[in-house]
């Protein structure tokens, strides 16, 4: 019993090497967001600072006109022919200077104004329509070349019935100085805070990044040196990126170290039939045809078995692979009932399950096992799907006939390539060997029992189980 699966010379010139595609750097990324953000909340906080301080610079100024208009109230009186007078001088000598850019005035209806020796011929005008009962404030350019910031308040006098406008007036150039100052001084110190927010930006950016660029000259060195790991300590953020790297890189070594072993095992297996059919063919033997039909054939059977193993090696290096279950063993069995037309095939077990490998080899590792039972058997094949709990970390496939089975001390050997039990039927004495070695590959395992309902061999296929 078998159980298995014209030349011419040319000067070659180096195209240019392209420039390889990226998004941009990220350096320039988090400085520019940087700048960005940094231009707008000075300029939001400047701007807000100079009005507060704009704002308590003319509030101070106002005060002082304020004070200013409140001991001329204090100080004014009305005389025997009804003009007013102060009873007492206002303190400030500029009042008594000619244009000395601080004016005070009294006016009435009918009444002569009252004005301050600083005003000399001039006058301030009047708004007569209005009665301000609190002090008004407000800009003024009557005086040509030169603006005033002034006060005036609606009085009416103990002693009379006219209604007096008290008015002050200072000129604007020291309250427009000082606000300039102020204004210059918060474009400086914006200035040199924002040159020193985007230094630290830019030293933020040339540290943080500084993680990468050792990862760079990291594999720069991989490359010269041969390593396959980058062992250095990085920080929290690229460790992971390290860590995947690494086994990325294990990966790949792992794949060239099975491609090598691949290589190496092919060409051992396929030395012997070329040496006996270089033989036959130096020694004209008379059946040198039939040698070389039965080589080849072995030789084909060795290539199928490891073009079946590279295969499965590729699709486990492409990504996360799966495939459902039951599907593909109703599409065997479909396949395999064509080829033996007397054996009773029964299909049972749960229909939603999946596992981590891709279809085509899924396939091939169910039409290897499901053909050998329907090869050996007795004309019965049952085939379970996911014997296990839907919660286990595998999903396990049994495959029984009703045959003579497999003595357990053989079992083992069953497994080689090209042990076969049974030379008796035709076969390559691969399949099982085929079988055993694509499911290794998923991180699978493949056991031989006896079955206990049907009487002959019970295969467990046992496959990680898909997630998600």
């Amino acid at each position: 019993m078998a159980r298995g699966g014209d030349s011419q010379d040319l000067e070659v010139v180096g195209p240019s090497r392209p420039a390889k595609p990226h998004t941009g750097s990220l350096a320039q990324r988090m400085m520019m967001i940087a700048a960005v953000w940094i231009a707008i909340l000075l300029l939001a906080g400047g701007v807000a600072l100079d009005r507060a301080l704009t704002a308590f610079v003319t509030h101070n100024f106002d005060e002082q006109l304020g004070y200013t208009l409140t001991a001329m109230v204090g100080s004014t009186e009305i005389g025997p022919d009804g003009e007013v007078f102060f009873n007492r001088p206002l303190g400030d000598q500029r009042f008594m200077e000619p244009n000395s850019g601080l004016y005070w005035q009294i006016s009435g209806k009918g009444h002569d104004d009252y004005p301050s020796r600083s005003l000399w011929d001039r006058s301030l005008k009047v708004s007569s329509n209005h009665f301000d009962n609190a002090p008004h404030i407000y800009d003024s350019t009557q005086f040509e070349g030169e603006p005033l910031r002034v006060m005036e308040r609606s009085i009416i006098l103990p002693g009379s019935n006219t209604v007096w406008t008290f008015i002050v007036a200072e000129r604007r150039s020291e309250l427009d100085s000082q606000i300039h100052r102020i204004r210059t001084i918060l474009i400086e110190s914006f200035a040199v805070l924002g040159l020193g927010l985007l230094l630290m930006a830019a030293m933020q950016s040339l540290y943080g990044l500084s993680p990468l660029r050792r990862v760079r000259l990291a594999l720069q060195k991989m490359r010269s040196t041969g390593a396959n790991r980058m062992d250095a300590p990085l920080p929290l953020e690229v460790q992971p990126l390290v860590e995947e790297l690494n086994s990325l890189l294990a990966h790949n070594a792992r794949q060239a170290e099975e491609a090598r072993t691949h290589a190496g095992n092919l060409a051992h297996a396929l030395k012997t039939p070329l040496t006996v059919v270089t033989n036959a063919a130096h020694a004209h033997d008379a059946d040198l045809s039939e040698t070389v039909l039965r080589e080849a054939a072995t030789m084909r059977r060795q290539v199928d078995h490891h073009l079946a193993r590279a295969r499965a090696v590729g699709r486990r290096g492409a990504g996360q692979a799966r495939a459902p279950v039951w599907p593909s063993a109703e599409a065997v069995q479909r396949a395999v009932t064509r080829l033996y037309e007397q054996t009773r095939f029964d299909l049972a077990g749960k229909q939603d399950a999946n596992v981590a490998i891709e279809r085509q080899d899924l396939d091939d590792l169910l039409g290897n096992l499901m053909e050998n039972a329907a090869k050996y058997g007795g004309g019965s094949v049952f085939v379970t799907v996911d014997a296990m709990p839907a919660d286990a970390d595998f999903c396990e496939i049994w495959v029984e006939d009703d045959g003579m089975g497999i003595p357990e001390e053989e079992r083992s050997r069953i497994f080689d390539r090209g042990a076969r039990l049974d030379t008796g039927k035709p076969g390559t004495g691969l399949g099982l060997a085929i079988v055993r070695d694509v499911v290794e590959i998923y991180g699978g395992t493949v056991e031989l029992g006896e079955s206990e309902d049907l009487g002959g061999l019970l295969v467990k296929l046992r496959l990680p189980r898909a997630k998600g």
